[in-house]
């Protein structure tokens, strides 16, 4: 999995590409912990090119939330494919986190 870092000076968007499963979770998890790391507490994590979710993908997606709700940061998720947009709704993500259709709508979110 490539993961595409843009950080500004209030937030910060990662752009998983490719699959999120057990095998590459390891390296979404390293470069979300880094981020926060550096003090960046406001997350949006863009899924416009992540074409596949499995379980430890949400279990690593449900550590973020946690570790940012922990740092008083604003975490959100946006442009799920359908394969992702469907994972998020059979597990109830849809529901306990933030998910807005587009990158504008994500960063209105964070900033609200």
């Amino acid at each position: 999995m490539e993961i595409t870092i843009t950080k500004d000076a209030d937030y910060v968007i990662l752009t998983p590409k490719g699959r999120m499963d057990a095998t590459t979770v390891v390296s979404f998890d390293s470069t979300a912990q880094s981020v926060l790391t550096e003090g960046f507490k406001d997350i949006l994590v863009d899924f416009q090119d992540l074409v596949y979710m499995s379980s430890a993908g949400l279990r690593s997606l449900l550590g973020l939330a946690k570790k940012t709700k922990a740092v008083q940061g604003h975490l959100c998720f946006c442009s799920l494919q359908p394969m992702v947009a469907e994972v998020f709704r059979i597990s109830g993500f849809d529901r306990m986190l933030q998910v807005c259709a587009d990158r504008e709508a994500g960063l209105a979110a964070l900033k609200a």
